[in-house]
């Protein structure tokens, strides 16, 4: 059974968009084009369901971009 999770390495903000792309396996970046059409007739009916979307949706387990090091 898929999940559905803030990706915890394809994000431009949140990860709202990523994990959303990863759980409907579609592009990313047509997600984040249709928040961004919502966001142009004013920005609530775009920015309010991806605040609700980043605190309800837990980020995906495992390896963060914070936890691996560069050498």
């Amino acid at each position: 059974m898929k999940k559905l999770y803030r990706s915890s390495t394809d994000r431009k903000i949140a990860g709202v968009c990523g994990g959303l792309g990863e759980y409907f396996n579609v592009d990313p970046t047509i997600i984040r084009v249709i928040f961004f059409i919502l966001l142009l007739p004013g920005w609530l009916p775009g920015f309010l369901p991806y605040v609700i979307l980043w605190i309800v949706i837990p980020v995906q387990p495992g390896i963060n971009k914070k936890d691996v090091i560069d050498v």
